[in-house]
């Protein structure tokens, strides 16, 4: 959908700066669209396919952005990160202004697919345990893989704070200290605590899939990131479940 706003806000929506800081560029000859400086900052433009040249470099113009992050080990999914850099220091400065967010958390050992974004809607829904949207883990674990380990990962584990077990979606032996892994619930550390309440442990995980994006699609490096386009946000949805 498409808006007409003006130069000035155009650039502080996308994460600029300040209005006041956005005139400046402006007045300063830093913007420029379709090869031609823009020095009005009052200017009044149509914001479907609008790409403008800031500093030298093309933006595109979104409404919001959607992004898929190759999530490295020791990166903390905050805001304000205590321990370890924040996983927003791997994206571009303007990202920050826009209050782009991680949709839910790895820790900060965990590597993978993460999904960022300053769309509240958007956060929520996938945030949310009752959208049952599958998630696809690798963990390597401690002690070699059993069939006696993945049958209790299937069959449900107990874990603490849980009024009912939980058990895996899928799951099954990689190789034999790897196995993959399918989980909906989405509770804080569940991956590792449920390989703990199984009697192994957890040395290292990474998620490949959310839904059905995969990170192998993505062909994402370790700290690499992509916009996600609508065709690959669909992928997000769950299926619909089979009568």
């Amino acid at each position: 959908m498409s808006t007409r706003l003006s130069l000035d806000r155009i650039l502080q929506s996308q994460g600029f700066g300040s209005r006041k800081y956005c005139r400046q560029l402006i007045d300063d000859g830093e913007v420029s669209i379709d090869g031609a400086v823009v020095t009005d900052y009052r200017a009044s433009l149509d914001t479907a396919g609008l790409v403008l040249t800031v500093f030298g470099e093309e933006w595109v113009y979104r409404a919001n952005v959607y992004i898929a992050l190759n999530k490295p080990a020791n990166f903390e999914c905050s805001r304000k990160p205590s321990h370890h850099p924040g996983v927003l220091t791997l994206l571009p400065e303007q990202m920050s202004w826009r209050d782009v967010q991680p949709v839910g958390r790895l820790d900060h050992d965990t590597t993978g697919l993460l999904l960022m974004s300053d769309d509240g809607a958007f956060i929520h829904a996938q945030s949310s345990p009752r959208r049952h949207v599958p998630k696809l883990y690798e963990a390597t674990t401690h002690d070699p893989v059993t069939p006696e380990l993945i049958a209790h990962l299937l069959a449900g584990v107990q874990l603490h704070d849980e009024p009912a077990p939980l058990a895996a979606v899928t799951c099954r032996m990689l190789d034999a200290h790897r196995l993959e892994i399918v989980l909906e619930q989405g509770k804080y550390h569940q991956v590792k605590r449920m390989l703990a309440a199984a009697g192994n442990h957890c040395s290292a995980l990474c998620r490949t899939a959310i839904g059905s994006l995969t990170l192998q699609a993505l062909d994402l490096a370790e700290g690499e990131w992509c916009y996600l386009e609508p065709a690959q946000l669909a992928l997000l949805v769950p299926a619909p479940a089979v009568a």
